[in-house]
């Protein structure tokens, strides 16, 4: 607490202890900190003494506790201002845990804008199986950072367990060994089974994502165009890219999307 060596002008009293002029008048209005000095000329100045209950002032109202309150406490003989401190200790320190944990949080959703999956390289390996390339992380940032999309994405990724991933991991494993066993049996695309397993791998996408038939088209193109995308799916089933890229395109046509004219959704 700053030491006063004499009575302060309203002015003074407010650059002293950091606050605002308009703020001095108005607890001198409702009578929470009232000058009780004048100088010779009249005019009110804070005391030594005043500007000690401006600080105390100051602590309670950064407790949050209303003014109201603040004057009784400091005007009532029976009030313990200790006991009291002492209650509102214990308070603020729950406040700042439960801020900690916030700040952990917002900490985990700012390193999943950079990396996407929190988890170690052998988390990734275990989860996703050994076909798991640790760069397509990388890879799918540098091609989508930025967007909309990758910022859904990131968002639902900070927020994710261990066994949300590995829940996750199985579903996509079910899902290929069904694509696969699909093209063994020789389902065309466009057959009702063909447009469940077209609707099932775009669910899939939306648990990262939201994806419109369009977009899944759009992603489907990668299937054959790129080699990555080819290797994956022919590793559960020769055929199984060029077989799972016309499926979603029938299935999007199902759903009034061409697949000729599907594009992406323009970055807002």
């Amino acid at each position: 607490m700053t030491r006063v060596a004499e009575s302060l002008t309203v002015g003074a009293a407010a650059a002293l202890v950091g606050i605002s002029v308009r703020t001095l008048h108005h607890w001198d209005s409702i009578g929470l900190v009232v000058p009780s000095d004048r100088t010779p000329a009249g005019y009110r100045v804070y005391s030594a003494a005043d500007i000690a209950r401006i600080h105390r002032v100051l602590v309670y109202r950064e407790l949050g506790i209303p003014l109201a309150d603040i004057a009784r406490m400091l005007d009532d003989p029976d009030t313990d201002p200790q006991e009291h401190l002492r209650r509102q200790r214990t308070e603020l320190a729950d406040r700042i845990d439960r801020l900690r944990t916030m700040l952990q949080a917002v900490d985990r959703m700012l390193d999943a804008t950079g990396k996407g999956i929190q988890l170690t390289p052998e988390q990734q390996s275990e989860i996703f199986g050994a076909s798991w390339r640790l760069d397509w992380v990388e890879e799918a940032e540098n091609r989508w950072s930025g967007t909309p999309q990758w910022a859904q994405y990131a968002d639902r990724a900070a927020t994710r367990t261990t066994a949300d991933w590995q829940h996750l991991a199985a579903e996509v494993n079910t899902l290929n060994a069904d694509l696969a066993a699909a093209v063994r049996n020789g389902v065309s695309p466009g057959s009702p089974e063909a447009n469940a397993l077209a609707e099932r791998h775009r669910a899939g996408i939306s648990q990262h994502f939201d994806c419109t038939h369009a977009m899944h088209v759009c992603l489907a193109r990668n299937f054959t165009d790129d080699p990555g995308y080819a290797e994956y799916y022919d590793a559960f089933h020769p055929g199984l890219a060029s077989w799972l890229q016309a499926a979603i395109n029938a299935n999007a046509q199902t759903h009034g999307v061409d697949p000729a004219t599907a594009t992406w959704p323009a970055q807002s």
